[in-house]
C-alpha cells in the first residue's frame, strides 16, 4: 500500500436508514464485516457491577 488514501479493501455493507438513524443493515452483515466478541456479555457484567460499586454509599 503505497498510496495512504488508498485504504479501504472491500465496499462497506448496505445500510438501512438514513442520517442519525442509519445503520448498517444486519441481514447483510456476516463474519467479514465485523468481529466476534465471546466476551461482551461477561465484559457488561463487569461494567455494570462497578457502577453500581461507585454508587453504594
Amino acid at each position: 500500500m503505497t498510496d495512504p488514501r488508498n485504504r479501504a479493501t472491500s465496499t462497506p455493507p448496505p445500510t438501512l436508514g438514513e442520517g442519525c438513524v442509519r445503520r448498517y443493515d444486519p441481514d447483510e452483515l456476516s463474519e467479514e464485516n465485523g468481529t466476534e466478541f465471546p466476551g461482551a456479555a461477561e465484559l457488561w457484567r463487569k461494567v455494570q457491577e462497578e457502577e453500581e460499586t461507585k454508587k453504594a454509599p
